[in-house]
C-alpha cells in the first residue's frame, strides 16, 4: 500500500485563481515524513503579495458565485463529494505520510470531512428566510441570509483534511469565496482538495490556498476585503486571531486549545473505561483537540484502573502509520517531540508519579523518525503544569478525587472547556454531569464526543473565541448575514409626511 505519487508535488505551492503558483516571496521550508525523519518535499511560504493575489482572485470570483442559485452551488459540492469518495484512500495516505497518524485514523478523518460536505449539499434548505404578511397595514416583512464575500480559514496540522472541511464547504455553499491558509507542516491535502474542487466544476478563484506561516496569517487578518476568518489551533493564537481580526472589523470564529477530562465513576464498566482512555489518549499520538489528556478517577476506582492503563500503555503498537496493525504513529515534527518530552521531564520534576515513560522509543527501520511512546502519569495535581497546560501529545495524566462533586468542580475550574466525558452506569449521575459541567461538548460513556455534521463543533471558556461554533447551522449563520426587508406598495401608503416612529397599526 503506497501513497499515490500523482497526489504529491515536489514543491507544494499556492493555489490561486485555479492554478498552482510559487508566489512572490521566494521563501520555502521542508516538509518532513515523521515516520522516517526525512525531508519529503518543500512548501512555499507566502507573503503579503501572495495573500493579496489570492484575495483579489476570490473577490473577482465572488459576485458571479454569489449570484449562482444555491441549488447549482450545491450541485458542484455534490460532484466534489463524489470525487472525495473516489479519492478517499489517496487523501488518507497523504495525511499519514505528512502528519504521521495511522492510516485507519486518517481514513476516519477524511470520512468526517466528507460528512460536512454532505451537510453542505443541503444548504438551500437552510438559506430560506422568514416571511410575515401584513406586519402593519399594507406592509410585509421578510428576512433573508446573504453571503459575506471573501472569507478565510486558518487550519492546524492535526487534521489537514477534516478541519478545512469544517469551513470551506459551508462557506462555498452559502455563496462566499474562500482563501485557505493550511498548516505548513502537512500542506499537500489542501492542494489535492483544491484540484478536486476544480474537477467538480467550481469556478476558478472561488477557492484559493495560500501556504505560509505567520506572515500570511497577519496579511489575511489585515486585508480589508476578508470579511470573516475561521481558525483552529492553540488558545494563545486563537486569542490573537480573535483580537486582531476584531480590531480590523472582521467576524471571527477562533477555536483554541483543550485539556479534556474523562471522569471514571466507581460504577463504570472498567473494561470499557480502559479501552476508552487508551484510544482517546493515545490515538493520533494525542495530537487531537478532542483527545482525553486527563483521567479523573473517582474513589477506589483509581487503584483498580491505573495498573490496567499501565499495562495497555506499554503494549501499544507504535510504528509507521501505514502498517496495518499500527495503533499509534510518530509525532508530527522533531520540535513537537522535544516540546512533549520537556513536559514529561517537568511532570517528573513537579512530583507526579511517572508510571510509563515513553521517551526514547525507537522503531526498527525508522530510527530517525519522531517517535515517542505512550506516557502515563499518576497522582497529578491541579497545580502542575502537565495538568494546567495543553501538551498535545501521547501523555495521559491521572488525577484522583474523592467523589462526583469534586470531579465536577475540578473540570469546571479548568480554563479550557472543549470536550469532556463521564463513564458511569448511573442515570442520575449522567444527567447531573451533562447539566452541570461547563464544557461545550460532553460525552456520557463516549470518550471523544465530536458532534455530527448537522450539530456543530465548539468549546466553552478559553477553548473558543467568538459567538458561533463550527459547521452545522451555526456555520451557516457565521458565513451569512441576515437582511430584513419591509415592503409597502403605493396603493397602501398613507398621504403626507409621517413624523412618528412606525408602529403596527
Amino acid at each position: 500500500m503506497g501513497t499515490s505519487t500523482a497526489a504529491f508535488h515536489a514543491t507544494v505551492a499556492h493555489w490561486i485563481a485555479g492554478r498552482h503558483t510559487a508566489g512572490a516571496s521566494g521563501r520555502a521550508q521542508p516538509v518532513y515524513q515523521p515516520a522516517t525523519g526525512a525531508v519529503a518535499r518543500e512548501v512555499v511560504l507566502g507573503g503579503v503579495e501572495d495573500v493579496n493575489a489570492a484575495v483579489a482572485a476570490a473577490q473577482a470570483a465572488f459576485p458571479a458565485w454569489a449570484d449562482t442559485p444555491p441549488i447549482r452551488r450545491a450541485r458542484v459540492l455534490f460532484k466534489f463529494l463524489e470525487l472525495l469518495h473516489q479519492h478517499r484512500d489517496t487523501l488518507a495516505e497523504m495525511i499519514t505520510a505528512e502528519h504521521g497518524k495511522v492510516y485507519s485514523d486518517a481514513q476516519g478523518e477524511v470520512t468526517r470531512g466528507i460528512e460536512i460536505v454532505e451537510f453542505a449539499c443541503g444548504i438551500p434548505q437552510l438559506l430560506k428566510g422568514d416571511y410575515t404578511e401584513q406586519v402593519s397595514t399594507g406592509i410585509d416583512n421578510w428576512t433573508l441570509r446573504q453571503p459575506l464575500g471573501v472569507v478565510a480559514g486558518i487550519t492546524p496540522f492535526n487534521f489537514p483534511c477534516m478541519v478545512p472541511c469544517w469551513m470551506f464547504p459551508v462557506a462555498l455553499a452559502c455563496g462566499n469565496s474562500f482563501v485557505l491558509k493550511p498548516s505548513e507542516r502537512d500542506p499537500s491535502p489542501s492542494i489535492f482538495m483544491a484540484e478536486l474542487l476544480q474537477q467538480a466544476g467550481l469556478p476558478d478563484g472561488v477557492f484559493n490556498v495560500v501556504q505560509g506561516d505567520k506572515v500570511a496569517v497577519d496579511a489575511l487578518l489585515a486585508h480589508p476585503q476578508v470579511k470573516a476568518l475561521s481558525f483552529v489551533g492553540s488558545t494563545p493564537i486563537a486569542q490573537y486571531i480573535y483580537e486582531t481580526g476584531a480590531h480590523h472589523g472582521k467576524r471571527v470564529q477562533a477555536l483554541g486549545g483543550a485539556k479534556n477530562h474523562m471522569v471514571v465513576m466507581p460504577d463504570a464498566d472498567l473494561d470499557q473505561a480502559v479501552d476508552a482512555l487508551i484510544g482517546a489518549a493515545y490515538g493520533s499520538a494525542g495530537e487531537r483537540c478532542m483527545a482525553i489528556s486527563v483521567a479523573v478517577l473517582v474513589g477506589e476506582v483509581a487503584d483498580q484502573i491505573v495498573p490496567r492503563l499501565a499495562e495497555r500503555t506499554r503494549q501499544l503498537k507504535i510504528k509507521n502509520g501505514m502498517e496495518p496493525d499500527a495503533e499509534m504513529g510518530p509525532i508530527v515534527t522533531k520540535q513537537a517531540l522535544q516540546r512533549i518530552e520537556a513536559y514529561i521531564a517537568e511532570g517528573v520534576r513537579e512530583g507526579a508519579h511517572l508510571v510509563v515513560d515513553g521517551r526514547g522509543h525507537t522503531v526498527s527501520g525508522h530510527e530517525h523518525g519522531f517517535w515517542l511512546g505512550g506516557t502515563l502519569f499518576d497522582h497529578v495535581t491541579p497545580s502542575m503544569r502537565i495538568y494546567r497546560e495543553e501538551i498535545f501529545g501521547p501523555v495521559l495524566c491521572c488525577v484522583r478525587v474523592r467523589d462526583f462533586a469534586e470531579a465536577v468542580a475540578l473540570v469546571n475550574a479548568h480554563e479550557y472547556g472543549n470536550g469532556v466525558a463521564c463513564f458511569t452506569r448511573d442515570g442520575h449521575v449522567a444527567r447531573e454531569f451533562a447539566r452541570r459541567i461547563e464544557v461545550g461538548m460532553v460525552g456520557i460513556n463516549v470518550p471523544i464526543p465530536v458532534p455530527m455534521a448537522w450539530h456543530g463543533f465548539g468549546g466553552w471558556k478559553r477553548s473558543l473565541f467568538g459567538d458561533m461554533h463550527a459547521y452545522g447551522e451555526e456555520g451557516v449563520r457565521f458565513y451569512t448575514r441576515q437582511k430584513s426587508v419591509m415592503q409597502r406598495w403605493p396603493q397602501n401608503t398613507p398621504q403626507g409626511a409621517q413624523f412618528v416612529m412606525p408602529t403596527a397599526h
